[in-house]
């Protein structure tokens, strides 16, 4: 029987596995990929929004080149927090349910079956996509992660998206050596949430013509060599030969509604949860990260959920 079992291995499972070994709570994180898998699948070259100290859990500094720290530095820092506190965490064991029992829960997963009093979720949304919802959106040739400009070399591409992670993608295919870079963008802008030192520099390509770009504009359709927008009143066939669909990824409600875990109202599909304890609508299963937020993925961020796991393990501790 444990006190805690965490869902998710990101910073924020990480950051709860430390508050609850520190407090002397028997608890087991459980990751379906790899330690910090969603950061694992950044850009290659991806720079944090954040400064390092910023992203820090459990106490153990991070020290990066620069103030901003990049993908391969964060990684090799939370390899290190999970040396250093010698986390149990089991890696690459995806879950397949969770039960809940007159006062326990039943976890189960690929591997075996683990008892807990309390859960915590912290599943990220990085691994669910926003579909684009049109034909052809299986095709090969499109993708709704980029991690490498390499493969896109010599490549007419279409960057779908103007947030970061499409502004980031857009800009370094064209400075890798893709034959043509299109974003196709649904607003009238570049994204206002776009890191302040990048947006200008993406805005200053499009208005010199290095990037072309489609305004208030949506796809129709994807097909081998070619992709079908909407774009100020009409249809227009560009050729194409590789769709990075930036359009965003959204948390697992599938498992908070298996578990009967009550949302807000309105278009966010907010789960409940009491702001002081991080508690759900349901006793004993805690939210922390960005799960919190619902489809406002933008609204939680390691830097300020972190004391979502001191949180949690308080009202555990609390109880007991």
């Amino acid at each position: 029987m444990y006190d805690l079992i965490i869902i998710g291995g990101g910073p924020i499972g990480l950051a709860t596995g430390i508050a609850a070994q520190k407090a002397g709570l028997k608890y087991l994180i459980i990751e379906k990929g790899y330690l910090v898998n969603s950061l694992y699948h950044y850009p290659q070259n991806m720079t944090f929004f954040s400064t390092a100290d910023k992203v820090e859990i459990g106490g153990v500094p991070f020290i990066s080149q620069s103030t901003k720290p990049t993908k391969t530095e964060a990684l090799e820092y939370y390899r290190r927090v999970c040396l250093h506190f010698e986390l149990n965490i089991h890696l690459k064991e995806p879950l397949r349910e969770i039960k809940k029992r007159e006062s326990d829960f039943l976890i189960i997963t690929k591997e075996g079956e683990y008892r807990s009093r309390n859960i915590t979720l912290a599943t990220g949304f990085y691994d669910l996509v926003n579909p684009l919802g049109v034909p052809g959106e299986k095709l090969p040739k499109v993708s709704h992660y980029y991690q490498d400009p390499h493969p896109y070399f010599g490549q007419k591409v279409l960057v779908v998206g103007a947030a970061n992670s499409a502004v980031d993608a857009a800009l370094e295919l064209y400075r890798k050596g893709a034959a043509e870079v299109t974003m196709l963008i649904r607003e009238s802008e570049i994204s206002k949430r776009v890191k302040y030192w990048v947006r200008p520099d993406v805005i200053n390509r499009i208005e010199e013509g290095s990037i072309k770009a489609y305004f208030n504009s949506y796809l129709i359709a994807i097909r081998d060599r070619e992709v079908e927008i909407h774009h100020q009143g009409r249809h227009l066939t560009i050729a194409n030969d590789a769709v990075l669909a930036m359009t965003g990824y959204r948390p697992d409600f599938k498992l908070l509604e298996s578990l009967n875990i009550e949302f807000s109202p309105g278009f966010s599909r907010k789960p409940y949860y009491n702001e002081q304890t991080m508690e759900s609508s349901v006793p004993g299963i805690f939210l922390a990260g960005v799960i919190c937020g619902g489809l406002e993925t933008n609204k939680w961020f390691i830097e300020n959920s972190r004391v979502h796991a001191e949180m949690i393990v308080n009202t555990i501790v609390n109880r007991a």
